[in-house]
Protein backbone atom coordinates (compact mmCIF):
# COMPACT_ATOMS: atom_id res chain seq x y z
CA UNK A 1 0.00 0.00 0.00
CA UNK A 2 1.05 3.25 -0.68
CA UNK A 3 0.86 6.28 2.01
CA UNK A 4 1.12 8.58 -1.41
CA UNK A 5 -1.29 7.39 -2.97
CA UNK A 6 -3.85 7.15 0.30
CA UNK A 7 -2.64 10.53 0.97
CA UNK A 8 -3.81 11.79 -2.13
CA UNK A 9 -7.01 9.70 -2.20
CA UNK A 10 -8.07 10.87 1.43
CA UNK A 11 -7.05 14.75 0.53
CA UNK A 12 -9.33 14.05 -2.49
CA UNK A 13 -12.31 12.89 -0.51
CA UNK A 14 -11.50 15.54 2.05
CA UNK A 15 -11.94 18.44 -0.79
CA UNK A 16 -14.74 16.56 -2.11
CA UNK A 17 -16.65 16.71 1.41
CA UNK A 18 -15.74 20.07 1.89
CA UNK A 19 -17.18 21.31 -0.88
CA UNK A 20 -20.52 19.03 -0.21
CA UNK A 21 -20.71 20.55 2.62
CA UNK A 22 -19.99 23.84 1.56
CA UNK A 23 -22.84 23.24 -1.04
CA UNK A 24 -25.57 21.66 0.40
CA UNK A 25 -25.36 21.48 4.20
CA UNK A 26 -23.62 24.84 5.25
CA UNK A 27 -25.90 27.39 3.62
CA UNK A 28 -29.00 25.95 5.76
CA UNK A 29 -26.84 25.92 8.65
CA UNK A 30 -25.89 29.65 8.53
CA UNK A 31 -29.39 30.61 7.63
CA UNK A 32 -30.40 28.76 10.98
CA UNK A 33 -27.80 30.23 12.39
CA UNK A 34 -28.56 33.96 11.07
CA UNK A 35 -32.59 33.36 12.06
CA UNK A 36 -31.57 32.48 15.42
CA UNK A 37 -29.24 35.03 15.95
CA UNK A 38 -31.64 37.66 14.40
CA UNK A 39 -34.30 36.30 16.88
CA UNK A 40 -32.08 36.60 19.69
CA UNK A 41 -31.22 40.13 18.36
CA UNK A 42 -35.28 40.93 18.38
CA UNK A 43 -35.76 39.55 21.59
CA UNK A 44 -33.32 41.45 23.68
CA UNK A 45 -34.57 44.93 21.35
CA UNK A 46 -37.52 43.86 22.51
CA UNK A 47 -36.46 43.72 25.99
CA UNK A 48 -34.83 46.78 25.68
CA UNK A 49 -38.00 48.66 24.55
CA UNK A 50 -40.21 47.11 27.18
CA UNK A 51 -37.89 47.88 29.41
CA UNK A 52 -37.83 51.47 27.88
CA UNK A 53 -42.00 51.95 28.44
CA UNK A 54 -42.28 50.33 31.41
CA UNK A 55 -40.05 53.82 32.13
CA UNK A 56 -42.12 55.87 30.36
CA UNK A 57 -45.61 54.08 32.01
CA UNK A 58 -44.04 54.54 35.50
CA UNK A 59 -43.55 58.58 34.73
CA UNK A 60 -46.68 58.59 32.78
CA UNK A 61 -47.84 57.00 36.35
CA UNK A 62 -46.29 59.25 38.39
CA UNK A 63 -47.44 62.66 36.50
CA UNK A 64 -51.58 60.77 36.10
CA UNK A 65 -50.83 60.72 39.93
CA UNK A 66 -49.54 63.88 40.40
CA UNK A 67 -52.35 66.14 38.36
CA UNK A 68 -54.95 63.60 40.48
CA UNK A 69 -53.26 64.55 43.45
CA UNK A 70 -53.21 68.50 42.43
CA UNK A 71 -56.82 68.40 41.14
CA UNK A 72 -57.97 66.49 44.03
CA UNK A 73 -56.35 69.35 46.36
CA UNK A 74 -58.42 72.05 44.12
CA UNK A 75 -61.36 70.52 44.14
CA UNK A 76 -61.06 70.23 48.37
CA UNK A 77 -59.67 73.94 48.27
CA UNK A 78 -63.03 74.49 45.98
CA UNK A 79 -65.17 72.70 48.33
CA UNK A 80 -63.81 74.75 51.44
CA UNK A 81 -64.29 77.63 49.53
CA UNK A 82 -68.15 76.92 48.86
CA UNK A 83 -68.54 76.05 51.95
CA UNK A 84 -67.27 78.89 53.60
CA UNK A 85 -69.57 80.92 51.09
CA UNK A 86 -72.68 78.81 52.06
CA UNK A 87 -71.75 79.69 55.92
CA UNK A 88 -72.00 83.07 55.01
CA UNK A 89 -74.55 83.09 52.75
CA UNK A 90 -76.47 81.20 56.07
CA UNK A 91 -75.42 83.96 58.11
CA UNK A 92 -76.76 86.66 56.04
CA UNK A 93 -79.83 84.99 55.52
CA UNK A 94 -79.92 84.74 59.23
CA UNK A 95 -78.97 88.23 60.19
CA UNK A 96 -81.72 89.46 57.33
CA UNK A 97 -84.74 86.90 59.41
CA UNK A 98 -83.45 88.23 62.51
CA UNK A 99 -83.78 91.72 61.10
CA UNK A 100 -87.33 91.15 59.78
CA UNK A 101 -88.22 89.52 63.58
CA UNK A 102 -86.60 92.60 65.31
CA UNK A 103 -88.53 94.65 63.35
CA UNK A 104 -91.57 92.76 63.47
CA UNK A 105 -91.53 92.71 67.44
CA UNK A 106 -90.60 96.71 67.52
CA UNK A 107 -93.76 96.97 64.96
CA UNK A 108 -96.04 95.22 67.30
CA UNK A 109 -94.51 96.66 70.62
CA UNK A 110 -95.05 100.32 68.80
CA UNK A 111 -98.20 98.82 68.29
CA UNK A 112 -99.05 97.96 72.18
CA UNK A 113 -97.93 100.36 73.36
CA UNK A 114 -100.40 102.77 71.42
CA UNK A 115 -103.15 100.72 72.22
CA UNK A 116 -102.13 101.25 75.93
CA UNK A 117 -101.79 104.53 75.89
CA UNK A 118 -105.24 105.23 74.02
CA UNK A 119 -106.39 102.70 76.94
CA UNK A 120 -104.72 104.84 78.90
CA UNK A 121 -106.08 108.43 78.00
CA UNK A 122 -109.53 106.66 77.60
CA UNK A 123 -108.82 105.83 81.39
CA UNK A 124 -107.80 109.21 82.40
CA UNK A 125 -110.56 110.94 80.57
CA UNK A 126 -112.92 108.57 82.85
CA UNK A 127 -110.80 109.59 85.77
CA UNK A 128 -110.72 113.08 84.86
CA UNK A 129 -115.00 113.00 84.29
CA UNK A 130 -115.36 110.92 87.67
CA UNK A 131 -113.00 113.24 89.09
CA UNK A 132 -114.58 116.49 88.21
CA UNK A 133 -117.99 114.60 88.92
CA UNK A 134 -117.33 113.95 92.49
CA UNK A 135 -116.00 117.62 92.63
CA UNK A 136 -118.89 118.85 91.27
CA UNK A 137 -121.29 116.75 93.76
CA UNK A 138 -123.12 116.27 89.98
CA UNK A 139 -123.04 114.43 87.24
CA UNK A 140 -121.42 115.40 84.32
CA UNK A 141 -123.00 114.63 80.64
CA UNK A 142 -120.81 112.90 78.48
CA UNK A 143 -122.59 114.07 75.30
CA UNK A 144 -122.51 117.50 76.08
CA UNK A 145 -119.12 117.27 76.99
CA UNK A 146 -117.75 115.54 74.13
CA UNK A 147 -115.21 117.72 72.92
CA UNK A 148 -113.73 118.64 75.81
CA UNK A 149 -112.74 114.74 76.46
CA UNK A 150 -111.24 114.62 73.11
CA UNK A 151 -108.84 117.51 73.23
CA UNK A 152 -108.00 116.21 76.54
CA UNK A 153 -107.44 112.82 75.38
CA UNK A 154 -105.26 114.59 72.67
CA UNK A 155 -103.18 116.16 75.22
CA UNK A 156 -102.00 113.15 77.11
Amino acid sequence: MNINATLIGEAIWFGVFIWITMKYVWPPLAKAMADRQKLIADGLAAGERGKHELELAGKRSADALRDAKAKAAEIIAAAEKRGAQMVEEAKLVAKVEADKVVASGRAEIAQQVEQARAELRGRVADLAVAGAERILKREVDARAHAEMLVALKQEL
